[in-house]
């Protein structure tokens, strides 16, 4: 990296100590963007970078409920509004205990570039609480989204900011702060999304992530005239976004032969289909976190405290959370003829990992590009809840499809355009800056 980039890193790590997440995905970010800034001064002097890595709002505040026992519990809650410059702020809320100020800033960030990708009218932000809902009733769920939304009711609205679902926040938990919001503001708009299909929530939001990484991966795949149909895929997770990618990947002719969890991996060779699809849904639902029980459902191996990505593969969907794909990881994956790595969580490879796909020349796409389908959908039920009309499942997957075929040749043409073709990399994050950097250009120093 160039001086300049240099020295903004170093400032940011130090007025952003311990926040390691947010450090990486900066770093990765700035390695493109020394592309654009040599073309473009006008970024550098007007301090773009520098505004778009400090957040235009951090919201920290405490939040106390009581269990079904009568004990006072007390979490901590954030709403990361990250950039604004296109759109009202957009971006999941994350309940878990693994949830910092350092991971939300994070996620936040890449929210930025990833809701600039998908050419829809979004800023980025993330929000969340280390709260978790393993283990909880549904009245200790219940009575912790009403306090949350106590106080986030007041730093969020539909042409404000419109939160979405994330880990350990699916469509129980945002129809609770639904009705929390709507309680205290005597209003019913399109706040959040990911909302119940009955009043009014989007049909495909909850696989549109998932569905959105394989037409991302299709696309990728073409440009080595390549299919799914007969290719043997990794997928870890087992959650939203591997349940969706699961189900395209088996429409599309491919063979998924693991799902992973944060007690280790199932290997299943004759493939997750039909009822093992539909077993996902209970496992998800029995709020263990555990993929083991697959293993014994289906009387298949379970590879114990390991990640999936020694299994020999032809495509890649990496759809758990953030670094779950290092170097050595990365190396395996290379070594066993895989050909193509498609991101389905935010960041799940580390910056080492990624070096091996590049060196390697496989084709590689990062999250804030592939797993675009998710809050691309969110933004089609903010135009859905603006229209007051809701739109088939059809019409819904149509646009998903559309958007994430956009996303792709944007990703292709940049590259090539600045000078590194097929490097979905620098593609995916200099198309997303562009359009938010001009953006703050026009409306002045703000």
């Amino acid at each position: 990296m160039s001086d300049y980039t240099n020295k903004l890193l170093a400032e940011v790590k130090a007025k952003n100590p311990a926040e390691p997440e947010f450090h990486q995905a900066v770093e990765e970010i700035m390695g493109s963007l020394e592309l654009v800034l040599q073309r473009h001064p006008e970024y550098r002097s007007m301090k773009i970078l520098e505004r778009m890595v400090e957040p235009e709002r951090t919201i920290i505040f405490r939040v106390p409920w009581v269990d079904d026992q009568g004990e006072v519990h007390v979490n901590r809650g954030y709403r990361i509004e990250m950039n604004s410059a296109i759109g009202p702020y957009k971006g999941g809320i994350r309940f878990h205990p693994s949830v910092t100020l350092g991971i939300l800033k994070f996620l936040a960030f890449e929210q930025v570039f990833k809701n600039s990708l998908t050419t829809l009218p979004m800023g980025g932000g993330k929000g969340g609480s280390d709260f978790n809902p393993k283990g909880r009733s549904d009245n200790e769920i219940m009575r912790f989204c009403q306090s949350f939304m106590n106080e986030l009711f007041r730093h969020i609205g539909p042409d404000t900011d419109v939160p979405a679902g994330d880990i350990g926040v699916g469509a129980r938990e945002i129809g609770y702060m639904f009705g929390q919001y709507k309680r205290l503001k005597n209003e019913f708009t399109g706040v959040l999304t990911g909302k119940g299909i009955n009043w009014g929530g989007s049909l495909v939001r909850p696989e549109a992530t998932g569905f959105g990484v394989v037409y991302f991966a299709q696309e990728m795949l073409k440009t080595k005239k390549q299919t799914f149909d007969g290719k043997t895929v990794v997928v870890s997770g087992f959650g939203n976004v591997a349940w969706g990618a699961v189900r395209k990947v088996t429409e599309l002719g491919g063979k998924v032969v693991t799902l992973s969890g944060p007690d280790g991996y199932i290997y299943d060779p004759d493939g997750v289909k039909g009822e093992k699809i539909d077993y996902m849904l209970k496992l998800r639902s029995s709020n263990k976190d555990i993929v083991e029980d697959y293993a014994k459902e289906f009387k298949v191996k379970f590879v114990p405290g390991k990640r999936p990505w020694e299994v020999k593969c032809d495509v890649a969907l990496p759809c758990a959370t953030q670094n779950e794909l290092n170097e050595e990881n990365a190396k395996d994956l290379v070594k066993n003829g895989c050909m193509c790595v498609c991101e389905g969580a935010n960041m799940p490879t580390t910056i080492e990992g990624f070096k091996v796909f590049t060196d390697a020349k496989i084709l590689y796409s990062p999250g804030k590009a592939s797993n675009a389908g998710g809050v691309a959908t969110s933004g089609l039920e903010m135009t859905q809840n603006s229209m007051r009309l809701p739109w088939s499942s059809e019409e819904v997957d149509k646009r998903l499809h559309e958007i994430m075929i956009r996303i792709h040749d944007t990703c292709i043409n940049t590259a090539e355009k600045y000078g590194t073709p097929g490097s979905y990399v620098n593609g995916a994050n200099i198309a997303g800056f562009l359009k938010v950097a001009n953006a703050m250009l026009d409306q002045g120093v703000v």
